[in-house]
């Protein structure tokens, strides 16, 4: 195809003389797979390549080898691995967004028949579906990633969080007004948090960036859009704003709530964890001294004011009352590569690799939701993983971002236009934005 052969030529431009190319695949003691995995959870992915490597029985030793940590460098170095036809890839974790590009590229192998049936059989329906193109699997999910509304409950004015993005500007604009804590965390700077924030949006409203065939433009359809954009906009202009609103991520959103500045923030469940650190060590601005918090025996702790637990997880905000949101999936999927010499092995590993017990760990130890239905019944699971609830209900009703071969240059242009999202002015701004995915699924934007 035309397009995997725009991919070769780009990952051959970049790979002469590579530095990064070895060459291995077997040793004395036997067959070696190379597991290549993102920075983030590499720690939990050695420890299952140490587990699958035990259970292998000597047939084969997986060894894990850690991605550069930013996600576009991480597919960068995959693409110069695999244009270079570098034999010592067999495994690799893929961005759950890059499937397509992947699959079009040649770059990952199809799962055999009895492979697919396996990796199917108990794996939720949104992270199954991003690890597919063309209805066929290109990779095995390995775990997924769903954001949620967490807010501060002393804050709001019933105690309950807020169910619609209107009734949480509502009491953000009551909360400034009375100089209380009123920001709301979101990722807004020009990146992939801002496609994220935007794309769930849509989806929300019942709209679509692409549709199913990934080059037909649907993002002007209806006035999902529209709606979108409007709250997006509310939200970068509301009162009390974060004056960093423009280059706000992740962190920042983060920061600001434990800071004491914000009464919600839309993020990943990495933020639960990260909050229980430092309110341990004193360095959350809403958690006094009374209420310090305390470490249950369950291994959980408990943020508390005045004996409550006050940092709390909520479904992340609807657009259209009643209406569940459908919150953008996060995550990694498993992938055999098209350089693997032991084809075989690298499919038995992958099934190892994302079995019950190695993303029962991932996911206590590092924080990512799972992708087995079944853990979230697991009370044993449940103990661990305080959010289990609120992340099944995300996951339950959730979206992919556009499934196109081409969704680096459609993110990067719908960033490029969204950014600074106080400057959108939504009937302008659905049009430009449709321009630029037609130039993106035409080829006629840039190249990433």
């Amino acid at each position: 195809m035309q397009l995997q052969k725009k991919l070769a030529i780009l990952g051959a431009a970049v790979v002469v003389s590579s530095p990064l190319l070895a060459a291995c695949g077997s040793d004395e003691s036997g067959t070696v797979l190379s597991f290549y995995t993102a920075a983030d959870g590499a720690e939990q992915y050695a420890q299952a390549a140490d587990v699958c490597t035990q259970a292998a029985g000597g047939r084969y030793k997986i060894e894990q080898r850690t991605l550069p940590k930013n996600a576009d460098d991480q597919r960068l170095q995959l693409a110069r691995r695999l244009t270079g036809n570098d034999r010592s890839l067999d495994l690799m974790t893929l961005d759950v967004v890059w499937t397509a590009e992947f699959a079009e590229a040649g770059w990952a192998l199809p799962l055999p028949d009895d492979v697919a049936a396996s990796v199917s059989e108990g794996t939720l329906q949104g992270p199954l579906e991003s690890a597919k193109w063309e209805d066929k699997l290109y990779a095995a999910p390995l775990n997924t990633n769903t954001q949620l509304l967490w807010y501060r409950k002393d804050l709001m004015p019933d105690g309950q969080p807020p169910q619609t993005w209107d009734e949480l500007l509502d009491i953000a604009g009551q909360l400034a007004d009375e100089g209380r804590p009123s920001r709301i965390g979101v990722q807004a700077k020009q990146y992939e948090g801002l496609m994220v924030w935007f794309n769930t949006m849509l989806e929300s409203a019942g709209g679509s960036v692409v549709g199913p065939d990934g080059t037909t433009v649907t993002v002007a359809d209806g006035d999902s859009a529209l709606k979108a954009l409007d709250i997006m906009k509310r939200v970068a202009t509301a009162k009390g704003v974060d004056p960093s609103f423009s280059q706000s991520d992740e962190a920042i959103a983060r920061y600001s709530m434990e800071s004491g500045n914000a009464a919600f923030e839309v993020n990943w469940p990495f933020v639960l964890p990260g909050m229980i650190e430092n309110a341990e060590k004193g360095g959350v601005a809403f958690i006094d001294a009374q209420g310090k918090p305390t470490s249950q025996d369950t291994g959980n702790t408990v943020l508390t004011v005045d004996g409550e637990r006050n940092f709390l997880a909520a479904p992340y905000p609807s657009i259209n009352p009643g209406d569940p949101a459908k919150v953008t999936l996060g995550g990694f999927n498993i992938a055999v590569a098209k350089t693997t010499e032991h084809e075989d092995f690298a499919f038995e590993a992958m099934e190892c690799l994302r079995n019950w017990d190695n993303q029962r760990n991932n996911a206590v130890a590092g924080g990512v939701p799972p992708t087995l239905a079944g853990l979230y019944d697991d009370p044993a699971f449940q103990e661990k993983y305080p959010a289990w609830r609120e992340v099944r209900e995300g996951l339950d009703s959730s979206s992919v971002r556009p499934v196109s071969p081409v969704y680096q240059t459609i993110s990067t242009l719908i960033v490029a236009t969204l950014n600074p999202v106080k400057d959108i002015d939504p009937p302008r701004t659905v049009d430009e934005l449709a321009e630029q995915v037609r130039k993106a699924v035409n080829s006629e934007g840039l190249v990433p």
